[in-house]
């Protein structure tokens, strides 16, 4: 059940075209607006009037808030974030947490009063100007995706450089690194709780219909956005940190590069045209290049061939020490009357010095001295 109402995107409204969007280390897609609702009407035979009144009150508090931030969440600027710290934003998501157990009230127990509401909201992404339905669980799909962006700005403007005290070039503290670290994952938990338990809830035909902002390829883009950029911030830190070991890196560096690609793949062949879409999908495509281009930490560090081990005699086994090349293995004589076993790859340097020939397994090479 539920019915869709779309509006083309020629007919003006509130939705806020991207402009200059100002200093990014987070892409945010923009703001979702609700609408107002008129709950009285539609509920007002079904609950009590202090319950009306209840979630009117809430979700009044929301479109007022959303309408005044939306505009400013698109020119986040150093100062501004200096000084507020995102409070409007922390207000917003409270207020947004607050309505979240009453609006889930209409869909308990499959209640029918999930279809007597129409809740409309502004699209950002979606050619649509705005998308209306009779169906609660497309407004909870809406909050969800309202709070995980609310915490993505949050962490933008936590991760955008500051002046530091010492008057040297601006940079991000450790604390704002770790703080949004938290805020990814809170975020991420969001999209993926709208994914599994939300999206389901929907019939086909209204997911179907689903404006592009929510569609399931962009929440999962988003939801592997907020892992992705969390573990890029962890890796950042074992960088600078002198104990973290290279196997940490390398194992934070392969998790970034996974949840890149996996974001990319889920939005690479969505109808993403407009402004903010694009800039989403060419935000994913930049920060998956940026994750590959660390060779140091993705590719395998080769060793030294003096430190490939040894070929027991008796067992006739024995490994490359470089880690990253596989049989054949060719055997050399040294100096010492040691049969050494080095894989094919990093044996040819070998060979200049000691100037004997290859001779492959399982063939034995007898020494000379």
């Amino acid at each position: 059940m539920g019915c869709l109402v779309s509006t083309p995107k020629d007919s003006g409204g509130n939705r806020r075209r991207p402009g200059n969007i100002g200093e990014v280390s987070v892409y945010v897609p923009g703001l979702r607006i609700p609408k107002s609702v008129d709950f009285f009407q539609s509920l007002g035979g079904h609950l009590s009037k202090t319950l009306v009144e209840r979630l009117t009150a809430l979700r009044t508090r929301i479109v007022v808030m959303a309408g005044q931030e939306a505009p400013t969440i698109t020119r986040t600027r150093r100062k501004t974030a200096t000084q507020h710290g995102g409070s409007t934003l922390a207000d917003l998501h409270q207020a947004l947490e607050d309505y979240l157990p009453v609006l889930l009230g209409l869909v308990t127990d499959g209640s029918q009063l999930q279809y007597k509401v129409q809740f409309i909201w502004v699209n950002q992404e979606d050619d649509a100007e705005e998308t209306a339905m009779f169906n609660a669980w497309y407004e909870v799909l809406s909050v969800l995706h309202l709070m995980a962006m609310l915490l993505l700005s949050q962490a933008n403007l936590l991760l955008l450089p500051r002046t530091s005290a010492d008057g040297y070039q601006p940079k991000v503290s450790e604390e704002s690194r770790r703080a949004s670290i938290d805020i990814f994952l809170k975020a991420a938990g969001y999209l993926d709780c709208a994914v599994r338990h939300v999206l389901p809830q929907l019939p086909s035909e209204l997911r179907r219909n689903l404006p592009v902002d929510l569609a399931e390829g962009v929440l999962r883009a988003l939801c592997l956005q907020a892992l992705g950029q969390g573990v890029d911030i962890q890796l950042g830190m074992a960088i600078d940190s002198t104990k973290a070991t290279l196997a940490v890196k390398r194992r934070l560096a392969c998790e970034m590069v996974k949840y890149w690609q996996q974001a990319q793949d889920n939005i690479m062949n969505l109808p993403l045209s407009n402004g903010w879409g694009e800039k989403h999908r060419l935000f994913i495509k930049w920060k998956y290049i940026e994750a590959k281009s660390q060779p140091s930490l993705t590719a395998p560090t080769i060793k030294r061939p003096s430190l490939c081990q040894p070929f027991d005699q008796k067992t006739a086994t024995g490994s490359c020490a470089c880690g990253t090349h596989a049989p054949p293995y060719f055997f050399y004589p040294t100096p010492t009357r040691r049969r050494v076993r080095v894989c094919g790859p990093r044996l040819q340097p070998l060979l200049s010095s000691v100037n004997l020939p290859i001779v492959h397994p399982p063939m034995v090479v007898l020494s000379p001295y």
